[in-house]
């Protein structure tokens, strides 16, 4: 791979019981990670997300309620999985608007913070659709050659995004060559939280990204903050109020 690791890379994708990153669950998760000397490590994952897996979305990746019967709740692998995650990158496909999100929601249920704050994001999808088409099952064609035969299988699909990216190294000069680089190429706007009702602003203030407060920093609108913590909002955004809340002393 035409790339500079420092640290672990790791490749994740799941499947879940549908698209909301709030209300949906995940019921499969595969991560590969890549180290500094290329080698590599899988782990893969049947969840059971305790509650029905919708027909709609059984379709689409083929997991049913009887195949996570038997499968750990993600609150009895957390622990596990923090740790196979710690001191790494992250990569993915639409990883920073989807998997992300919704795997940093089931952290947060379990009173967990995810990821490290030094942590670098890649999302694959986001090259491509700067450069090229539009689906995994394309940019596997484009990038390698190949048809992906086993789409929407999380572990085919976690490689398949690691064989694209591979191709994407290749292909564009102005990736760079770290993890570092390419990560600012994916995301040219600081993350606060992934559902992106928090930004920072020019001075490195945690500011709303949304509603009447827009632009304004939390630590300013202490009370929009403790609205939000009561109502229908994402947990991970959740913590992130309630640390600032904590950290200005009220």
């Amino acid at each position: 791979m035409k790339l500079h690791l420092t640290r672990p890379l790791i490749f994740f994708d799941i499947e879940t019981t549908g698209t909301d990153i709030v209300s949906d669950r995940i019921v499969q998760l595969a991560a590969l990670k890549v180290l500094p000397d290329m080698s590599e490590e899988i782990e893969t994952r049947l969840v059971n997300p305790q509650r029905p897996i919708p027909a709609s979305s059984t379709s689409i990746h083929g997991i049913t309620d009887a195949d996570v019967a038997g499968a750990p709740a993600f609150a009895g692998i957390a622990a596990v999985l923090l740790q196979f995650f710690s001191g790494c990158d992250i990569a993915g496909f639409n990883s920073n608007r989807f998997d992300i999100p919704l795997l940093v929601e089931e952290f947060a249920r379990c009173g967990i913070l995810f990821p490290e704050q030094d942590c670098k994001l890649i999302d694959v999808q986001t090259i491509f659709h700067k450069n090229e088409e539009r689906t995994l099952s394309a940019a596997y064609k484009f990038y390698c050659g190949n048809t992906l035969t086993d789409a929407h299988n999380a572990e085919a699909d976690v490689r398949a995004t690691l064989e694209v990216f591979k191709g994407q190294l290749e292909r564009y000069n102005d990736l760079g060559t770290t993890v570092a680089e390419v990560h600012e190429f994916c995301n040219p706007e600081a993350v606060v939280d992934f559902a992106r009702y928090l930004s920072k602003d020019k001075k490195g203030n945690v500011v709303y990204n949304f509603g009447k407060y827009k632009g304004n920093p939390v630590a300013q609108e202490l009370d929009y903050a403790r609205w939000m913590l009561r109502g229908e909002f994402p947990a991970a955004t959740k913590l992130i109020l309630r640390r600032l809340i904590g950290e200005a002393g009220t």
